[in-house]
Parts: structure tokens; sequence; C-alpha cells
């Protein structure tokens, strides 16, 4: 397919519109949007933005799960240069606290309560000025930065706008003034920042921009060979780098639709594939799973299903064909550092290449292996960690060390992964040098759950890894050394760490270890590596 014309996330939305105003682009609840319906609301949202003081380089705060002003919002903040920040659903009220902190945002687009969470309520918890504001003119010690908070609700909350009334001020922008705005986009301008746990004890922002986001997401269309008929079903949340830097952009450059589901649940994803006619699967082996364990799954043909993306072993890769049906399933490799994916296989590539590597590097990738210690560069063929240059991140938000630390001398980013590239071209990922927990998909960082384990008044010492696990791929445990005299259980624990923690962060097993008892390396410290295997064997 031709690629797209346009270099910024609004250029390209009116690309896609002029091409197929009429076709849908997103369904949502029985809400069918066409491509002209999609524009004709980010241009309206993005005026109203801009009423409200949102200029180039300002955050736009989403949190929000998988609806139409997700990315409705994305493609209004991008048109005028504004950087739309994504936060994850699973925030507690600390983790929310700690991210607007962080960011910064001018706007907070969000909903009232969201699978029992209310995060309007810890909005307010961390904004107590926020109660006593007009909407739209918040005045925050907090952040200062933050001017308005939007609900998407119907109902009305103290200090809030509800998106109708927001929208409402579009009619203060004149459409010179959106049109000035609009110009003064680059494509090497930041369109996204999405936080990622890394090995440090606080999630990194990582940052993303127009041209990255657009260039690469197209290439990983294509190796899935997308086009304008392809239906993509995603229940990904969108604050995840899979879901807005790698489907959004792979399937909105092919022009084809977006079927959201809010929230994954096997029923209702097996009743949106069958009845929406989707082609393209993006998901986790686990949430394959239960879709091919479901009771509905044997009455379900899936019969349009073709492609998409998954990660994971080689039996995650075959039980995940045959849950979707997706005889084009395409193995991948990357990061949210690496705009998603840096290697992806193609889906006419022969069934034991796409089981057994993460394929060829894209575009504007280069896949290099070097000896972690020395960072000499390996020959073919040769386990050694994998480093990234190209389309990358531009850095860490508001973090010059980490972003320093994250690239070598050549300008590669250094993943903390291992890896070998093959004679063919061909990368094979082979584990990560980093004690990151991956469960579910998503990362998990060790130092953030002994952090607050620590806290706990009986809690000596925490030591927390990635164990294996059938579903998730890993199950984050924790073994905690526990201060003479203390009588916690691990319940206990576990219920502490949910006042804290995102629920996929909260340790799925305490175990409690005497100081003599832990693997040491030479030094004394604590070996993570045999710990995982002792924990793991029971």
């Amino acid at each position: 397919m031709t690629p797209p014309r346009s270099r910024t996330l609004g250029d390209l939305l009116d690309e896609v519109t002029a091409a197929r105003p009429y076709a849908e682009a997103l369904v949502f609840r029985g809400e069918r949007w066409t491509w002209a319906a999609l524009q004709a609301r980010a241009d309206a949202l993005a005026r109203a933005l801009l009423a409200t003081g949102v200029r180039r380089g300002d955050r736009v705060a989403v949190l929000l799960p998988n609806r139409p002003e997700w990315i409705v919002t994305a493609f209004a903040a991008g048109r005028i240069g504004a950087i739309v920040v994504g936060i994850s659903t699973f925030s507690t009220a600390r983790e929310l606290a700690w991210t607007l902190d962080h960011a910064r945002p001018s706007v907070l687009v969000t909903v009232e309560t969201f699978r029992g969470r209310s995060h309007l309520a810890a909005v307010h918890e961390a904004i107590p000025e926020l109660a006593r504001a007009a909407p739209g003119a918040l005045r925050s010690d907090r952040v200062p930065e933050l001017r308005a908070v939007v609900c998407v609700d119907e109902h009305r909350h103290d200090g809030v706008y509800r998106l109708d009334d927001l929208l409402g001020r579009a009619a203060e922008t004149t459409e010179t003034a959106l049109a000035a705005a609009r110009s003064a986009v680059s494509p090497e301008d930041l369109c996204s920042i999405l936080y990622t746990s890394g090995s440090t004890a606080t999630p990194k922002g990582v940052t993303l921009a127009h041209r990255g986001v657009i260039e690469n997401g197209f290439a990983i269309g294509e190796r899935q060979r997308l086009g304008p008929a392809d239906r993509l079903w995603l229940a990904v949340p969108l604050f995840w780098s899979f879901g807005s830097a790698n489907a959004l952009p792979a399937i909105v450059t092919h022009g084809g639709a977006i079927v959201l589901q809010e929230a994954f649940e096997p029923g209702e994803a097996l009743a949106l594939l069958e009845d929406e006619r989707c082609s393209v699967y993006y998901g986790m082996a686990n949430m394959a799973r239960a879709i091919l364990e479901h009771p509905d799954r044997a009455r379900g043909r899936l019969a349009a299903m073709r492609t998409g993306l998954t990660i994971g072993l080689p039996e995650d890769l075959a039980m995940t064909i045959e849950a979707v049906g997706a005889r084009q399933l395409c193995n991948v490799y990357g990061s949210t550092e690496t705009y998603g994916n840096c290697a992806v296989t193609d889906a006419h590539d022969p069934l034991a290449l796409r089981l057994t590597t993460q394929g060829l590097p894209l575009p504007g990738m280069d896949v290099r292996v070097v000896d972690a210690a020395s960072g000499r560069a390996l020959p073919r063929g040769d386990v050694g960690e994998l480093r990234v240059r190209g389309h990358t991140t531009p850095g860490y938000y508001r973090d010059p060390s980490q972003t320093r630390a994250a690239f070598d001398t050549d300008g590669y980013f250094i993943t903390g992964d291992l890896g070998l590239v093959r004679d063919d071209g061909r990368v094979c990922f082979r584990g990560r040098l980093k004690e990151m927990i991956k469960t579910g998909g998503i990362n998990v960082a060790p130092l953030e759950v002994e952090g607050v384990l620590l806290t706990h008044p009986h809690v000596k010492q925490a030591h927390v890894v990635g164990v294996p696990d059938r579903d998730r791929g890993e199950q984050v445990v924790a073994a905690v050394e526990l201060r003479e005299g203390a009588t916690a259980t691990a319940e206990a624990l576990v219920a502490f760490c949910r006042g804290s923690l995102a629920s996929y962060k909260v340790p799925a097993r305490v175990v409690f270890r005497k100081a003599e008892e832990l693997p040491r390396t030479p030094t004394g410290k604590v070996h993570k590596p045999r710990l995982r295997d002792e924990l793991a064997a029971g």
C-alpha cells in the first residue's frame, strides 16, 4: 500500500478522511463513527482546547478506558501541537497523583468511575481546589499548569466540565486560529507521553513524536498486510503503547476501522470478533486463552479473522492462532521506546518463522547485538544485548539523566534484552537482562513494589521477582523478611499492597525468608535470578 503523505497526526486524519469520508472509522457499543464524523469531533475538541488556553507543547492527560473519546482527544491534541498523556486506568490514587505531578497537564480528560475504581474521586483527592473552582478556571498548588478537568459522563461534578459543555467552547476559537495552530505543528514535535515501568522505582514518561508514530505505525501495518477493508479489534488499553503507538497508527495509516472494547471480557470479545467481522487481532496470550476456553467459542466461526500481533513463546502464538483463527498472526519485538515494535514478522512468512522469530527489523530500524559488559558488537548468531537505532524515543519526559543512560555512544537504544540476529537478519528475543517483570504484557518494576512493601511496619526487607506463569507470562512474587517479633501474614501484605499499587503490580504470592535463607552474590547482594528459580520451583 502507498504510504501516507502526512507526517503529523492532524494531517493524517485529514488525509484518511478525504479518501474515505463515509467509511467506518470507529465502532463502540453500537455507535458507528465515520472518518468524517471523527474528523469533525476532533476539530471541535481542538478548538475547545485552544479556548481553554492549551497551546503547542502543553500536555492533555487522558485517564479513560478504551472509548472513542480517547482517540478523539489524541487527534485533537495532535492537531494543535499539544501532547497527549496516557494514564493507566489501573492507577491508584497515589499513582495518579504522582503522574499528575510529573506530567503537569493543562487539561485532564477522565471518567467518573471504571471497574470499581473512582477516578474522579482520586482527582479530587490529589487536587482539592477542584471542588471550589469553576469549570475551566482551576488554580492548583500541586499542578499549577492544570486548568480544566473534563468528565465524559453525563453527570455534573463540582469544578468539572462535562465533555459536551467543553465542546460548547469551540465557538470561541475561529477557523483561522485553529489553522494557525495546526500549521505550527512539526513532524518532530512530541505527540504523546506514555508511562512505562522501567528499572527505576517510579515510572518513566516515554515521549513519542508525530513522524515516528506515523512512519513506524505504517510499517507495522504493512507487515500485517493491512488494508482499508480490515477491522481491528482492540481491547488492549490505549494508554499502553501496544494500543496507541502500535494498533492505532497501524490501522489508521491503512484506512481501516477500529472496533473498541472498553475492557477485555472474553464473552464480549467473542461477540465483537464475530458480529463485527474483525480481521485483525491485537492481544496477549492470556486473552487468547480466555477466548479459547470460553463456552461460546465453539459456536463462533470468526470467519473474517486473518492477522494481528501478539507476543510470547511459540506455544502461545500457536494457541492464539487456534483461539481466534488468525492464520497470518505476526510475532513482534520492541518496546514503548521503539514506537511499539522494531521487528515484526510478515503475515505471509511460513508459520515456523512466525513462531520462532520476531521477524526482520522494520524499515528505518537497525537492530544490533552487543556484549552487554563491553558494548562490543557481536557477530550474527551470537546471543547478547539487543540495541536499536532508528525510530526511537526522543527521550524520557523531564528526565535527562535517564535519557542519556538509555542510549550508547553510537545512538543505539539500550534495550536491556537478550537476543540474537540470525544470518538471514531475523531478530530472535531470548529474555531480559533487566529484572523487569512482564505480567499480562505490562511491565512492573520490582523496585516500586519493594518500595511499597517496605512502608509496612512489619517488613524489614522485600525482594520482588517475576516467576513464570502459564496465563500471564510472569507473576509478581515477593520474598519478605519480617522484623523481629512481627506477625504480618502473606494475605495482610497483599491487601496492604492493593491500597497503593495497581492490581497487576500487587504480588500474586508473598513468601517469608530469613536473611540467611536468601541466595547471595559474592558481594553479599541478593542474587535475584537464583531467587526467581527457587520461588518458581515452589
